[in-house]
């Protein structure tokens, strides 16, 4: 068994206009301060990383890692979650989405797509020069208007919608594996990977694609009513990455999982500060340590009551008190009677 590293932080939801949160350096040591030791990064804000020079420069990316070691912090994953929304969208949501791309592409679909999928090939390399392993990213959605079967779905239109959700991510997925990088789809509500089943078919759809992987998180799960421990033993060969957040689903008489269109506060299914919510990350902690997951636990603060540095704070010891530091020996190995096979052939009456 290996150990997981952490307690690590996604900077997206911190990032910010006031000091300390409006610039890599000072963010870096923010966070170290809180007692996190890595850094997930936000490809979209430039203000924590050039992504396109990061693809084409070593020496810059070694200086970015630089600024953050220097702060007390790792670089544990880049993310491009708004740019993977973007290589798959339908068109219900172009005005939506329109604020994750560039101005000069905006009422544009078919350039903005393009350049998320750039965006994408940039991460692969930029990954790379930073020594990173794993990218986190959304999927995109070209199903989810159809997710509920009424109207009647015409026959085919999954699997159209896989076969060509497929298409635009296959090549996307092949720079990755020339790089030695895996893509992790955070399996998202509103994303067409949004549970098991449905990262059970894109994976069919792009031929088994090793590097088409997961980023664990169980708080959507929580949301969807989907047993989260056992998924990690349906899918622990490809979790390669694990947002560490809570959340908490409280039916009543007036609402379920579709929580009446109601704000955060007021849904059935909110997400909480960790230690708030339902999530059982003992039992998550042990599944992941017992299957060998060594990568990076990353708090994704997301929070309808708490605030943000509130949440970082406890964040942080959190994480680590449920990291497991696994055990090289057997608790009984002090009885062990050693290796002696002439005892074992005696032992079995042969």
């Amino acid at each position: 068994m290996k150990t997981i590293k952490g307690p690590a932080i996604f900077l997206a939801q911190f990032m910010g206009n006031d000091a300390p949160f409006n610039n890599f350096k000072t963010i870096c040591q923010w966070a170290a301060e809180q007692g996190f030791i890595g850094v997930q990064v936000p490809t979209w804000d430039p203000r924590c990383i050039d992504l396109a020079k990061a693809a084409e420069s070593k020496t810059y990316c070694d200086e970015l890692a630089g600024t953050a070691r220097e702060a007390g912090v790792a670089i544990t994953e880049l993310s491009t979650h708004l740019q993977g929304q973007l290589v798959a969208s339908h068109p219900a949501y172009d005005t939506l989405y329109d604020n994750f791309a560039p101005a000069h592409l905006h009422q544009n679909p078919k350039g903005r797509t393009e350049w998320a999928v750039q965006q994408l090939k940039y991460a692969a390399k930029a990954s790379r020069n930073l020594g990173l392993g794993a990218h986190v990213t959304f999927s995109g959605a070209l199903l989810w208007p159809y997710l509920y079967p009424w109207p009647q779905r015409p026959a085919g239109l999954v699997e159209t919608g896989f076969k060509e959700l497929a298409a635009r991510w296959k090549p996307i997925l092949d720079a990755f594996d020339e790089q030695g990088v895996d893509v992790c789809y955070e399996l998202h509500p509103g994303e067409d990977l949004h549970d098991g089943i449905t990262f059970e078919m894109f994976v069919e759809a792009v031929n088994g694609h090793p590097r088409a992987n997961i980023n664990y998180d169980p708080s959507h799960f929580v949301l969807q009513q989907l047993d989260y421990l056992q998924f990690i033993d349906f899918y622990h060969e490809r979790i390669k990455a694990f947002h560490v957040k809570d959340a908490e689903f409280n039916p009543s008489g007036k609402q379920g999982v579709y929580s009446g269109f109601q704000g955060w506060v007021n849904r059935a299914g909110r997400f909480r500060s960790l230690g708030d919510g339902q999530v059982d990350f003992s039992g998550i902690f042990s599944k992941l340590a017992q299957y060998d997951y060594d990568s990076w636990a990353v708090l994704e603060w997301e929070c309808c009551i708490k605030s943000p540095e509130q949440g970082a704070a406890e964040g942080a010891p959190f994480i680590a008190n449920h990291i497991i530091q696994v055990t090289a020996k057997a608790f009984d190995d002090f009885a062990s009677a050693g290796t002696d096979e002439a005892l074992n052939r005696k032992l079995l009456g042969i």
